[in-house]
């Protein structure tokens, strides 16, 4: 059902699918880390640990590292980002596994500096035996003589173990320093042999689309010694040169290292990386990576890391479905538990956003935050899964403001990206107040928020927060100003419409955690302009094919409605709005349903225009038909005017149906959107984003859904699955049944029972969810049109 046409992705789907039930032990849970490695997931199938710091996975053509249908492995990279959609997302330090003479006029001819590009000398592989689990991943290499690369990763240190072919005299392993991922720019590297089994080195990359620069040292420790050496750069290779060397922007770097295998075809490398210094990855290798003074074996490394990941994947157990139904539940919490990343050292050090060395006492600092997405599902997916790390995500959050002068947008590494637009950093930090993770610190948390909803960075600090806020505070809108100057790739007057609309989601959330510290002036401020999305909402807008009236639209400086010349405004195009429409961003004003539906003409006119968004008609009768209702392709959100499930924007509207009575709605979109994510390298749709898209599964799969931020409200629809345990702090435990579900069957929510009890309002409080119970569905194979929350009173308030 999930896929109707015979294509690549449909063979590379069932070839996956083959490998992992061919290779996958039954006592692991089921993770297929091949899924989302097409059609732009952008995921990465090589092995990390549970929000590890570093990451060994194959290095391919592709900008994220791996595409299933890459013919050639370039090398084994150690740092990726999981599901993201820029370039530039990793794979620094790449190692490759080779065989031949390295040498003038060689297989690796150290006269031409060409011989040592990994474009040139990667190395040809086979998906059959190819193995992707949490914490493992197997490969096959067929240059070469044939090859078998594996690699295993705990939280701060991955081994690698390469394993040449019957009757190899000597096995190479080259270490390039100059190349990572396809346009992952290397703008500086430094290498040295430190002992015959010990390398170390640093490289300075740029980041994340086109950001700053950021420097990964690193150390790896072979379990046999090395027997030849050398160095390559831009002159060709230098035989028995053993560093430091250095090299500059985009010059040919690496060191190849021999082995003589007469005592084992097996090499073991084990490696760490920091981001502090050299010291850093000294110290993590020493705590995660040795053992009894030796690299810790690769078995050992692989038990530990495959136990880690079953006790985060074991605290979530589903029952009903099917194997692939399973294994895409799992993988998908997979990806949703990779970030973000530890960044600090086995020592507590880390480098902060003023790149200075602080250090982190009794908590974990974490890296990566890509808010714009995560703020929507995977940051209330972690905060009910690991209040823990969430009260150490958000600790990391204000530990970021504090030294780098304000509240990140797209933290990554070290500094701010100033990617995307609105004001994710507010719905997030608020939500994770609502859900306790900032108790003790809720003034210090509110001061930072208010700043940044308040006033704008100055301008010699990197992170330019709300740079719409002169005219949105003034006007109630951002203006609409492509010629405005960004301090990175985006800025919210590029994108004037959607940024008001992100500030009012924004602003809400905020005038609840105002309210609840006694901020009454503040509440009341916020509380206003969180109305702000009817500032560019034009009645007068017309959408032609349809004949509806009324959408958002962008507003110029001097507050007159933006046009394209000669054509008017067209609610179907993309002036305006980030990576999406009017229509799709319509629906995001969760903070108001009712003034929302009022500004449609009305309950009946809202829900209407649902059902054209969705296409309700034809994916009732065919939920396969969103291959043609809703997906174009992995970046289809421009110029479209149905739901596009790729993109977060409108990942919420689908419960806009429950929270304007009708709820069998809800059900019959999320089941025909879960077709979309299957057991095959094109089982995500759209980029991943470090586990949006993940979470957003989940969530779908499990019958809850966090409502607008900062309510502390979970809305609830027909589960998935016929049962799920969720294990929550001190022993409580959240049960959620719906014994009347069934596998590929669409079933509607006939009632519903929290401990026992009658429920008919469409939600739980996050009160409710994290002290456990048991959340019971009764499911029926009809809709009930008149039953369960269809009535107003089972529907949250109205904002007063």
């Amino acid at each position: 059902m999930r896929l109707t046409r015979f294509t690549l992705p449909f063979a590379l789907a069932l070839a996956a699918g083959a490998a992992l039930a061919a290779t996958q032990p039954a006592a692991l849970t089921p993770v297929n880390t091949f899924i989302g490695t097409q059609d732009e997931g952008n995921t990465y199938p090589g092995a990390s640990a549970p929000f590890g710091m570093i990451q060994i996975s194959p290095t391919a053509d592709h900008y994220a590292g791996y595409r299933y249908s890459d013919k050639r492995i370039r090398g084994f990279g150690h740092s990726y980002v999981s599901g993201a959609g820029c370039w530039e997302q990793g794979g620094q330090l790449s190692v490759l596994p080779v065989t031949g003479r390295i040498g003038p006029g060689g297989d690796f001819d150290t006269g031409k500096p060409g011989s040592f590009d990994y474009k040139k000398y990667g190395a040809e592989y086979s998906h059959e035996g190819e193995v992707g689990q949490a914490g493992y991943y197997k490969v096959q290499l067929s240059s070469y003589g044939g090859i078998t690369a594996e690699a295993t990763a705990l939280t701060r240190a991955a081994a690698e173990r390469y394993t040449f072919a019957p009757g190899t005299g000597t096995g190479h392993v080259l270490l390039n320093l100059g190349q990572a991922n396809e346009r992952h720019n290397v703008v500086g590297s430094e290498i040295k042999l430190v002992d015959e089994r010990s390398v170390e080195g640093k490289i300075v990359t740029n980041s994340f689309c086109g950001g700053a620069k950021y420097t990964t040292w690193f150390r790896i420790v072979f379990d046999q010694p090395v027997v030849a050496h050398g160095i390559w750069d831009e002159r060709g290779g230098w035989p028995g040169a053993k560093g430091p060397s250095q090299a500059g922007e985009a010059k040919p770097h690496g060191v190849w290292l021999s082995f003589d295998l007469k005592n084992g075809r097996a090499v073991t490398a084990v490696s760490a990386i920091s981001h502090v210094d050299a010291e850093g990855a000294r110290n993590n290798l020493q705590a995660e990576g040795m053992a009894g003074g030796r690299p810790m074996a690769f078995e050992a490394m692989k038990d530990k890391a495959q136990a880690a990941w079953q006790r985060e994947l074991g605290s979530v157990r589903i029952e009903g479905g099917s194997n692939d139904d399973r294994t895409v539940f799992y993988t998908a919490l997979y990806h949703a538990l990779l970030q973000p990343m530890t960044g600090n050292d086995a020592d507590g050090r880390y480098r902060g956003y003023d790149n200075n060395v602080h250090t982190a006492r009794d908590w974990t600092y974490y890296e990566y935050f890509s808010l714009w997405d995560t703020y929507r599902a995977q940051n209330q997916l972690l905060a009910l899964l690991r209040p823990q790390r969430a009260r150490d995500i958000a600790n990391s959050v204000l530990k970021i403001r504090e030294q780098g002068g304000w509240l990140p947008r797209w933290g990554y590494a070290n500094f701010e990206t100033n990617v995307m637009t609105g004001d994710p950093v507010t719905p997030f930090l608020v939500d994770l107040w609502r859900f306790g993770a900032l108790k003790g610190r809720e003034r210090e948390a509110y001061e930072a928020l208010r700043q940044n909803a308040f006033g704008t960075p100055p301008f010699n600090i990197r992170p330019q927060g709300r740079s719409g806020n002169p005219t949105y505070l003034q006007k109630g809108f951002v203006q609409y100003d492509r010629t405005f100057m960004a301090k990175g790739m985006d800025t919210d007057p590029h994108h004037g419409a959607s940024a008001t609309l992100e500030y009012a989601l924004a602003d809400s959330a905020l005038a609840k955690m105002a309210w609840a510290l006694g901020m009454e002036d503040d509440a009341l401020t916020l509380s206003q302009r969180a109305l702000n999305w009817k500032k560019v909402w034009d009645p007068s807008v017309v959408d032609a094919p349809t004949g509806l009236h009324g959408f958002p639209r962008p507003r110029l400086q001097d507050g007159s409605w933006f046009a394209d010349v000669g054509s008017g405004f067209d609610p179907r195009g993309d002036h305006g709005f980030h990576e999406g429409t009017a229509w799709q961003y319509q629906w995001l004003v969760p903070q108001d349903v009712p003034g929302l539906a009022a500004a449609m003409g009305g309950q009946a006119q809202a829900l209407h225009r649902l059902d054209l968004f969705f296409d309700y008609d034809a994916i009732q009768a065919d939920p396969a038909a969103v291959r043609k209702s809703w997906v174009v392709g992995p970046y289809s959100y421009y110029s479209q005017f149905r739901y596009n499930p790729n993109n977060e924007p409108d990942l919420h509207a689908p419960w806009m149906y429950t929270l304007m009575g009708q709820p069998w709605k809800t059900t019959t979109v999320l089941r025909a959107a879960e077709t979309l994510f299957g057991n095959g390298p094109s089982g995500v749709t759209g980029n991943d984003d470090l586990g949006t898209m993940s979470a957003w599964y989940l969530f779908s799969a499990l019958g809850i859904y966090p409502d607008a931020p900062g309510s502390g409200r979970f809305l609830l629809h027909a589960p998935r699955f016929a049962r799920a345990e969720i294990d929550l702090p001190q022993g409580r435990v959240l049960r959620i049944e719906a014994p009347d579900a069934r596998a590929g069957e669409r079933r509607f929510v006939q009632s519903v029972n929290w401990s026992g009890k009658p429920l008919s309002r469409v939600w739980l409080d996050w009160e409710q969810l994290q002290a456990g119970g048991t959340l019971g569905y009764r499911l029926s194979p009809q809709p009930q049109t008149a039953g369960w929350g269809t009535k107003a009173d089972d529907l949250p308030a109205a904002p007063k």
